[in-house]
């Protein structure tokens, strides 16, 4: 195993590390909260619409169901960074399951740097004009009103499109935190690699 003091630069990303992955678990707390917040919207529904149905009184309304959809949405997207950090994501592993530590270190790194690190960086350019659009932003550079739902009692577009970006933005963010413990692991840092093996169900699993 290489001394890690020789290299002094990663001891400084893995705190940086360290500080995105804190971060991304306060995420995964919130997303807790707000599947309970979209069950009960859901509920409520469910509800109204039966009561309503029983009573002749219209109970629901497409805020309540509109805001449903956005809050499963919500929880869809924030959840990204969250699942990539615990290892969550799907995986075809015919043979990186067979791989050392190394070798899965390696594939991992490649493909954050060469695939996910880029993807994020296009998806948030091709979705920031659109959403821009969204909030009404004009061709000539001013500013109108924002999209709204073309169903009657219909909620904003805009905030929800403007998670997309957002949330890529927070998935880029925590594939820069995976890279540098993938990176440190080839550099010799046991101890983030059993900090992966910790965090990561999917190596758990594998071994």
């Amino acid at each position: 195993m290489r001394d890690s003091r020789r290299f002094p630069q990663i001891r400084s990303l893995l705190k940086l590390s360290s500080a995105i992955d804190t971060f991304t678990d306060k995420i995964g707390w919130f997303i807790n909260w707000l599947v309970l917040l979209t069950v009960g919207v859901g509920f409520y529904n469910v509800i109204a619409r039966y009561i309503g149905r029983f009573i002749g009184v219209t109970l629901a309304s497409n805020v309540f169901i509109e805001l449903q959809w956005y809050l499963f949405s919500l929880t869809f997207l924030l959840g990204f960074a969250y699942i990539l950090k615990h290892g969550e994501n799907v995986r075809v592993d015919f043979l990186y399951a067979h791989f050392t530590e190394k070798q899965r270190s390696l594939i991992d790194f490649l493909g954050t740097i060469f695939f996910l690190i880029p993807f994020c960086l296009i998806g948030i350019w091709v979705t920031f004009n659109p959403v821009l659009q969204s909030w009404g932003y004009l061709p000539n550079g001013t500013w109108g009103t924002w999209e709204m739902s073309p169903d009657a009692d219909g909620l904003p577009r805009a905030p929800i499109k403007s998670m997309i970006p957002l949330c890529l933005l927070l998935l880029l963010i925590q594939s820069i935190s995976q890279a540098i413990k993938y990176l440190a692991v080839l550099l010799g840092y046991q101890t983030v690699a059993e900090r992966i093996r910790i965090e990561t169900s999917e190596n758990i699993n594998i071994e």
